[in-house]
């Protein structure tokens, strides 16, 4: 006769033993924090808000400002911004952005070519006068583009964005 308790135990003892070992893969998999070589942790401590592109443009992304292929002149301006935290908890305070005066910001081209450099005034503003060909672009046509950069310190800490001049 078949004793349904040692066969009951077995089956109980067998379910344990995978519980066990599947918890024990799922800690190991869990347990391993890998470190993302591609990208760096620190938090940008400005905000830099390219003036002409459109509002509420992904920070993350490269912003392209039309400016006209006929101008002879083209004025690439930004606004630094520092985020004030402290009202985070309360909706009638909120997050405020406070311009960030005296911060040196380089502007190149992503090829590594120096534009210009600047420094942020009293309201956070820059802004820095170009030509197309100084752009790159001898003949700009309707979706030609020039990829740029905003490179500056503030309190220590390096910061970039990306953005884009659209000849329309």
């Amino acid at each position: 006769m078949i004793d349904l308790k040692l066969l009951t135990m077995n089956s109980y003892t067998k379910h344990i033993k995978i519980l066990v070992i599947c918890l024990f893969a799922g800690v190991a998999f869990t347990a391993c924090k890998e470190e993302d070589p591609w990208v760096d942790a620190t938090t940008a401590p400005v905000v830099v808000n390219i003036t002409g592109a459109p509002f509420g443009y992904p920070q993350e992304k490269d912003p392209a400002v039309g400016y006209p292929a006929a101008s002879t002149k083209l004025t690439l301006s930004a606004t630094l911004l520092e985020l004030d935290k402290s009202g985070i908890l309360n909706n009638a305070v909120g997050i405020d952005s406070i311009p960030v005066a005296g911060v040196k910001v380089a502007i190149t081209m992503r090829t590594g070519a120096v534009l210009g450099e600047v420094t942020s005034g009293a309201d956070g503003k820059i802004s820095l006068d170009k030509t197309w060909s100084e752009l790159g672009i001898a003949a700009p046509v309707k979706g030609s583009l020039a990829r740029i950069s905003w490179t500056g310190t503030y309190k220590g800490v390096t910061f970039t964005r990306y953005s884009q001049v659209q000849a329309q």
